[in-house]
């Protein structure tokens, strides 16, 4: 079995490093890419497995370059092979301090192979990292069962998004929305119903709002959907189609299992909202207001107005 050889881009102004590369690193295991240095470095850069930066007579550019390509913002970039003169001195000790393998001009052509390989094991190891921490950071923010935000991620949302809608003077709203009669659900089909019931509800909340809006098991048979940039009117609109859906769900195996839901709406900026703990128990004033009032609706809390003050700007 044939494997595909590493592309490798080997930025150098002269070509002149090019032959002894060649020679030293051959066509079985690495194929080289030439270009010189110029704006397209990082792009290329994005398609290769490694790259090389040859100094040439401007180590200052080189440095300058190796700067964009080490990549600061938790990404894993190509890893960086530099072929560097022992003089001057502060050239590859600088580059060394960017992240980039150095290796110091004349070099054998095993060390570089050596390096090379080394550089591309390293880089596989962190690419791994990455996607396990990424994985790691994902499953926990992540309800189990129902494949939504948790409790825990959505009471950091709540006080992001808070923090950023009094800053910026903008809207921010939330629904919360608690399953009517849900033990009943439960008792009479299985807790195993019970739990495909919540899976449902989860897809259909998800369904029925925005890539940006969040949608969180907030506890049981409880959900929370937080808003950002939505007026209260805006919230009751997407409340609306949430309970719709709800209602028109046919669960069970044989479609004669169905379920309601009483749901609760706050929003900011209002008088009553100066925090986000203060969001979170209007919207839960509102969803008992709407368990009191008989289930199967949409409450406010009592003291929000149905529609939010005119703007004086008019927007």
């Amino acid at each position: 079995m044939t494997t595909r050889p590493y592309t490798l881009l080997l930025v150098d102004d002269s070509q002149s490093t090019l032959p002894r590369l060649a020679r030293a690193l051959g066509p079985e295991d690495f194929a080289l890419r030439l270009t010189g240095y110029g704006p397209e470095v990082p792009r290329l850069a994005r398609e290769v497995a490694l790259v090389v930066l040859c100094p040439g007579q401007d180590p200052a550019g080189m440095l300058a370059l190796l700067e964009r390509l080490m990549p600061n913002d938790g990404t894993v970039g190509p890893p960086v092979v530099v072929l560097a003169p022992a003089e001057p001195r502060n050239t590859w000790l600088e580059a060394l301090r960017l992240g980039a393998e150095v290796i110091i001009d004349p070099w054998e052509g095993d060390e570089l192979v050596g390096r090379v390989r080394r550089s591309l094991a390293q880089h596989h190891r962190l690419q791994s990292l990455s996607t396990q921490v990424g994985e790691l950071q994902r499953l926990s923010a992540t309800d189990g069962l129902t494949g939504v935000h948790n409790h825990r991620h959505f009471q950091e949302r709540l006080r992001e998004e808070f923090r950023r809608a009094q800053r910026y003077d903008d809207a921010l709203s939330l629904i919360l929305l608690d399953l009517d009669h849900f033990k009943d659900v439960n008792d009479r089909y299985g807790h195993a119903a019970g739990d495909g019931v919540l899976r449902e509800v989860a897809g259909a909340l998800q369904r029925g709002v925005r890539e940006t809006d969040l949608v969180a098991r907030y506890g049981g048979e409880e959900f929370a959907v937080l808003l950002p940039r939505t007026h209260l009117t805006g919230a009751l609109t997407v409340a609306e189609r949430v309970r719709r859906e709800l209602r028109a769900l046919r669960l069970g195996g044989d479609g004669t299992l169905h379920v309601t839901a009483s749901l609760g709406v706050s929003s900011f900026p209002h008088r009553t909202v100066l925090s986000p703990e203060q969001l979170l128990l209007t919207a839960d004033e509102a969803l008992y207001q709407a368990k009191h009032e008989g289930r199967d609706r949409i409450c406010l809390h009592p003291q929000m107005p149905p529609f939010p003050p005119p703007s004086s700007q008019g927007s």
